[in-house]
C-alpha cells in the first residue's frame, strides 16, 4: 500500500508539480497580465506555485519542501545568487541575509522557547505533576472527567506541542479506558476529546500552533503588532467556549453507560532537587512575562530565549535534549517566512495590491472564502503549511484594504482590520479536525482503535463550522483587537 502511494506521488503529482512550476516560470512576463510585473517576481509566483504544491500532496515531507523554498530563493531572486540568474536588470532582488534570517526569525526563536520549556516540563515530571493536580478536581463523575480532560488538554497545548499533550493524556487515559465496559460509548467520546482539546487548546497563544506564530509574525511586518498577552485575552475565552461546546457534543454522541470513573494517573516519582527547582521557577517565570508583556515591555520573543538561557547554564538543558526539539516544526514555519520575505521583498506584494482591485471587493466575502479555504485545506494538508500559503497572500490583500483611498476602507476597519483577517485564518486553521489525517493528535488518537472515521467527521464537522461562525463574530464584532 505505501509502495503504491509513493508510486502515485513521484509518476503523477510530482510531473504536474514540476510542469506547473517550470510553466509559471518560463512563460512570457507579459502572459501574466500584471502591469510592471518583473522577471524575478514571476519567479516568486512559479515558487510559490510550487511550495502550495508540494504542500498539498506530500511528495516529500513538509519541512523538506521548506528548505528548498529557501535554497531556490537563495539562488534565484537574492542579491547572492547565481550570477546570470540574479541580475539586477531582472527586477528587485531580496537581500539574501533577509532569506536566510528566516531561519532565526524572532517567532522562530519564539517556538524553540516553548519548545525547550514543553522538553524539560517532561524531563522533570512537571506535566504529570500538573496533570494530577489540575484532574483531581473533577472527581470521578464521567460527565466532569471529560470536561477536565478537555479543560487540560486544552491548557497544556497552549504552552506544548498539541502531538505531545495527545500523547501523553492518552497515556494517561488507557487504564481508564480499558477498565470501562466495551460497550459504553462514553470511552469513544473520552478518546476523542484527546485531540479536539488539544486543536482547539492551540489556539489560545501565539505558541500554541504554529499557525498563531505565522499569523503574529507577519501582523508585526505588516506594522500591526499583537503581544503574548493581547492574544492570549482574546483567545482563550473563544478557546473555553469552544471546549464546552465539545463537551456537550461528546455527550450527546457518546453519553456514559458508566457512573463512575477511576483517574490512575502515576506520581511523578522524580526526587526533587534543585533542578526541578530551577525548572518550576524558569517555566512560571516565563509564562508570566509573556502574560504581562503589555507591563514589562519585554518583548514575548526575547522572554522565549530566557529559558534556553537557564537551562544550559544550569546544565539541565543538554546536548542530548537538543536532539528532542521538533526542528522539522521549526524549519517549516520558517520556509513560510521566507515566502513571505520574498513576496515583500521583490515588490510582488505591492504589484499584486495595484493589479488586483483588494480596495473594492467585500470584506465579509474576502474573510469567510478565506477562512472556508484555510479551513478545507487544513482538513488535509498540515495546518502549518496552509498557514505558511495563506497568511502572506492575505497580508497582501489586508494591505489593499487599509488603504484610506478603497472604497472598502471603511468596511475593512470596522470589522476589526487586518488584525481581525489574519488572527481569523489562524484560528480557521487550528479548528480543521474531521479526519485522522488532519492533524497529529487526531491520528493519535485514532490508533486507539476506539474511534471510527465517521465518529471524528461527525463532531469535527459541527466544531469547524461553529467555531468558523463564531471566531468570525468574534474577532470582528465581539472582541475586537482594537478593545484592547
Amino acid at each position: 500500500m505505501k509502495t503504491g502511494k509513493l508510486n502515485l506521488k513521484y509518476c503523477l503529482f510530482l510531473p504536474i508539480v514540476l510542469i506547473a512550476t517550470i510553466l509559471l516560470w518560463a512563460l512570457p512576463v507579459e502572459s501574466f497580465g500584471i502591469a510592471e510585473l518583473t522577471v524575478v517576481q514571476q519567479r516568486v509566483i512559479a515558487l510559490f506555485v510550487f511550495a502550495a504544491l508540494m504542500w498539498i500532496f506530500e511528495i516529500i515531507p513538509n519541512w523538506t519542501t521548506s528548505l528548498l523554498v529557501i535554497v531556490i530563493s537563495l539562488l534565484t531572486v537574492s542579491d547572492k545568487g547565481i550570477g546570470f540568474f540574479c541580475d539586477p536588470s531582472c527586477g528587485q532582488l531580496v537581500g539574501y541575509k533577509s532569506i536566510m534570517s528566516a531561519f532565526a526569525d524572532p517567532v522562530v526563536m519564539l517556538f524553540l522557547g516553548g519548545f525547550v520549556l514543553a522538553a524539560m516540563a517532561e524531563k522533570f515530571g512537571l506535566d504529570v505533576t500538573l496533570a494530577r493536580f489540575l484532574l483531581k478536581p473533577f472527581g470521578t463523575n464521567p460527565r466532569m472527567v471529560l470536561l477536565g480532560f478537555l479543560i487540560v488538554i486544552a491548557v497544556f497545548s497552549m504552552f506544548m506541542s498539541n502531538t505531545a499533550t495527545a500523547a501523553m493524556m492518552l497515556a494517561f487515559l488507557a487504564p481508564v479506558l480499558s477498565v470501562l465496559p466495551s460497550d459504553d460509548k462514553g470511552k469513544i467520546g473520552l478518546a476523542l476529546s484527546i485531540p479536539i482539546a488539544a486543536n482547539i487548546g492551540g489556539i489560545g497563544t501565539p505558541i500554541g500552533t504554529p499557525p498563531n506564530a505565522t499569523a503574529v509574525r507577519f501582523l508585526a511586518e505588516a506594522g500591526w503588532d499583537v503581544t503574548f498577552g493581547e492574544w492570549a485575552m482574546r483567545m482563550i475565552p473563544f478557546v473555553l467556549i469552544m471546549i464546552l461546546l465539545a463537551w456537550v457534543l461528546l455527550q450527546v454522541f457518546f453519553p456514559f453507560k458508566s457512573k463512575k470513573i477511576v483517574l490512575d494517573i502515576p506520581a511523578n516519582q522524580r526526587k526533587t532537587d534543585w533542578k526541578t527547582i530551577v525548572v518550576w521557577v524558569t517555566f512560571l517565570g516565563t509564562i508570566l512575562l509573556w502574560a504581562t508583556e503589555q507591563w514589562t515591555k519585554i518583548n514575548s520573543n526575547v522572554v522565549a530565549l530566557i529559558p534556553l538561557g537557564v537551562f544550559t547554564a544550569c546544565g539541565i538543558f543538554t546536548k542530548d535534549d537538543i536532539k528532542e526539539i521538533n526542528w522539522s516544526v521549526l524549519w517549516l514555519v520558517a520556509g513560510g517566512f521566507a515566502l513571505g520575505t520574498c513576496l515583500q521583498g521583490t515588490g510582488l506584494a505591492k504589484v499584486l495590491i495595484q493589479a488586483i482591485p483588494f480596495g473594492s471587493m467585500s470584506v465579509v466575502l474576502v474573510l469567510v472564502i478565506a477562512g472556508l479555504v484555510c479551513y478545507m485545506l487544513s482538513n488535509f494538508i498540515s495546518n502549518s503549511a496552509t498557514a505558511a500559503l495563506l497568511i502572506p497572500i492575505l497580508v497582501v490583500v489586508a494591505e489593499g484594504m487599509a488603504d484610506p483611498a478603497a472604497t472598502n476602507n471603511a468596511e475593512f476597519v470596522a470589522l476589526g482590520g487586518g488584525h481581525a483577517m489574519i488572527s481569523y485564518i489562524a484560528v480557521c486553521a487550528s479548528l480543521a479536525m474531521i479526519l485522522p489525517i488532519s492533524t497529529p493528535p487526531n491520528a493519535i488518537a485514532s490508533s486507539t482503535g476506539l474511534i471510527k472515521t465517521k465518529d471524528m467527521a461527525k463532531v469535527g464537522i459541527i466544531i469547524g463550522a461553529v467555531g468558523l461562525i463564531l471566531g468570525f463574530f468574534w474577532l470582528t464584532k465581539i472582541f475586537p483587537f482594537e478593545t484592547l
